[in-house]
């Protein structure tokens, strides 16, 4: 029986699950979402009993939340879990954890043209350190930076979605403003995220809905919501660039999670790339870095099957 393992991405709203053979290649790809089961346990308990005798061997999971011990606990949901005892409990004989972002980052070298939209011009350097970051439930960042032999990249693990967001324009000092009598210190994900762009478009236009309706609404040409989506994607430009510059991502920038994916359409009409350029005195630097929206369905599980061919090989 050929060996396979289990992959997995496990964010706050929904986790993506699939199974590889030696070649990483996702298949079997199913979408649970997270509101229908009570722990982790319980979900992929479901997933392996209708799998038949043949169990994966080992797993590669990730996780909406910061990596640095066995014990593992999303940023975004109330789910936590031991990684050893994890592995026990679902009969794998390894089991390996890491960041979404990181794991998406593994897998943005295997994109395919139609899986990415390019955002305004520029162009991405070879072997080069790569920014990986955007909105989904949260924000997340990674970088790829190329190693010294240019076989291949290491992946630098972020959480730029908990720096703090400050203001440039006095929309967004009124925004930050409204935010921080409810929150207290403004992150940047508290704006940029799903739920950010509902906190948004509350302020901006005070209504309450849900993060796709606004986006469908924008898409659709309705005036409130797409001004909103377009405050929205001028603090993410703003922000990607601050990233970029702090990252020196002259391999280009790839703007990943739900959010982004939904909203591709609309960053090309959206003040997005001059907010990203805006960054004297080195407007001409940003320039001339490619940004792609990643369209992929499930971008993460390309990185954990990355990971998981790499795993299998050893077996």
């Amino acid at each position: 029986m050929t060996p396979t393992i289990l992959l997995a991405d496990i964010g706050g709203t929904s986790t993506r699950i699939a199974r590889a053979r030696h070649d990483g290649v996702p298949f079997d790809v199913r979408v649970e979402a997270n509101d229908d089961y009570g722990s982790v346990e319980e979900l992929f308990g479901a997933y392996l009993a209708t799998l038949g005798p043949e169990k994966p061997h080992a797993g590669v999971f990730a996780i909406a939340g910061p990596v640095d011990s066995d014990d593992v606990h999303l940023t975004n949901r109330a789910w936590s879990f031991n990684r050893l005892a994890l592995a026990k409990t679902l009969g794998l004989d390894a089991l390996t954890v890491l960041n979404d972002f990181a794991a998406l980052a593994h897998g943005v070298p295997t994109l395919g043209r139609e899986y990415l939209v390019q955002v305004g011009a520029g162009h991405g350097v070879e072997w080069a350190p790569i920014l990986v970051c955007g909105p989904g439930t949260g924000l997340g960042t990674a970088t790829l930076i190329p190693r010294a032999d240019k076989h291949g990249f290491d992946v630098l693990p972020g959480e730029g979605g908990h720096v703090r967001l400050g203001a440039v324009t006095s929309e967004e000092a009124r925004v930050i403003a409204h935010l921080g009598s409810e929150l207290g210190p403004v992150s940047v994900e508290q704006v940029i995220s799903g739920p950010g762009l509902v906190r948004l478009h509350r302020i901006l236009a005070g209504e309450t809905s849900t993060s796709p309706a606004i986006i469908q609404a924008a898409l659709d040409g309705q005036a409130r919501e797409l001004e909103t989506c377009h405050v929205f994607l001028r603090l993410l430009g703003r922000i990607a660039g601050d990233y970029c510059l702090l990252t020196m991502a002259r391999g280009g920038v790839f703007i990943a999670g739900g959010v982004g994916a939904a909203m591709a359409p609309l960053f090309a009409a959206s003040p997005f790339r001059t907010a990203f350029e805006e960054h004297p005195p080195y407007h001409d630097h940003l320039a001339n870095i490619q940004v792609q929206v990643v369209v992929h369905p499930t971008p993460g599980l390309l990185g954990v099957g990355q990971v998981g061919r790499r795993i299998l090989a050893g077996l």
